[in-house]
């Protein structure tokens, strides 16, 4: 099966911790743009709200968005993630349709969540672009610096986590009961991964994963779509830590999280989000000492702090101390930041690491 740049990424995770991107939706905050500028001409009659929306930007204020790509390759990232953490058929239908799946006294219908949501022909078209459109701009601003910097960069396309579980029931007196199938989240997934690759996308990153099982039914479809294609993209796998070291809903450790996901053979598994870098540290060094692959990180700026200038209570010379930390333990091959985290977080932690010898990876990568 051909490969794209595989090959190329695993020998620079092995040359010197790469760098990630920071948060998309700490960095929107800071354009102070409002409800009207979140929906643009195109949405202005929408019925629901879409400031909180930050996917629909790439349609709507595709400036912003590129613009913050553009400001965290100039802080020292390799790789940015594409602006589609909640852009599937599923996450989208909070925005655009009016109380999709409740019915009676709070039960979830599925049959109507399959026609109204699944099936909509509208959703299907607006996750299709978003996450062509986002691919595309992170693109552009990949390309840009590395032809004006003769270094490659890379666009990571962002899968997130769902707003429906696979693991938990949403009626508390129907355990047995689930919103969706696994079929049709694969299928939701299906289609963003094809659409993040149609629009330039080198890597898959799922990414903070609280569900185990919502992120195996990504796992699938990625698979799948490989399949389809006759080629494979290189992939990350990145889960949200609690304070006791399983990811928050489906109750796993993380060497069960590398024992659930290893055999996707991903080019990096690791840590994202959670309770800042502090709290994570532990659970990345019991993922480092079994996974057989590079090893990434990027946490949240320490916890949400509304008197702090960016809403997190780290600084980024604090994110710089800890992620030195954690490389000077030999646990980093790919770094960054999640909420909270600025370009001016990444320029901290790029030039922190910037000597830091990576993670050695196992003999059998």
């Amino acid at each position: 099966m051909e490969t794209d740049c595989t090959a190329d990424l695993e020998d620079l995770l092995g040359q010197r911790i790469a760098i990630l991107d920071g948060a998309m939706g700490t960095t929107i905050r800071s354009y102070g743009l409002d409800e009207a500028a979140a929906r643009g001409d195109r949405f202005v009659d929408n019925d629901k709200d879409l400031l909180n929306n930050g996917d629909i930007l790439s349609l709507t204020r595709p400036d912003v968005i590129g613009d913050i790509h553009k400001r965290f390759f100039e802080a020292g990232s390799d790789i940015v993630e594409t602006n589609t953490f909640s852009a599937t058929t599923i996450s989208q239908s909070e925005f655009f349709v009016e109380d999709p799946r409740e019915t009676g006294a709070g039960r979830k219908d599925p049959e109507f969540f399959q026609s109204k949501v699944l099936e909509s022909a509208f959703l299907q078209e607006l996750a299709h672009e978003i996450n062509v459109v986002s691919a595309q701009l992170a693109r552009k601003e990949a390309d840009r610096i590395a032809e004006a910097t003769g270094v490659p960069r890379y666009v990571a396309g962002a899968i997130g986590p769902l707003t429906v579980s696979l693991t938990n029931s949403p009626d508390p007196e129907d355990s047995g009961f689930r919103t969706v199938t696994f079929d049709q989240v694969k299928e939701a997934y299906a289609q963003q991964v094809h659409s993040l690759l149609e629009g330039g996308s080198d890597i898959l990153m799922v990414e903070t994963i609280f569900d185990s099982l919502n992120a195996k039914a990504a796992l699938v479809a990625i698979q799948e779509v490989f399949d389809e294609l006759g080629r494979r993209f290189p992939i990350v796998i990145s889960a949200a830590v609690g304070r006791g070291g399983e990811t928050m809903i489906s109750a796993q450790k993380v060497e069960a999280v590398w024992n659930a996901f290893r055999h996707v053979d991903p080019l990096a598994i690791g840590l994202n989000c959670s309770l800042g870098p502090d709290l994570m540290k532990p659970h990345l060094e019991e993922l480092a000492n079994v996974a057989e692959c590079a090893i990434s990180c990027y946490p949240n700026a320490g916890l949400p702090n509304p008197l702090a200038p960016t809403g997190f209570d780290l600084e980024p010379a604090d994110m710089a101390r800890f992620m030195a930390d954690f490389a000077d333990d030999g646990l980093l091959n790919l770094a960054g930041g999640c909420c909270g985290n600025t370009p001016e977080h990444v320029a901290a932690i790029a030039a922190a690491l910037r000597d830091k010898a990576p993670r050695p990876l196992p003999a059998a990568v």
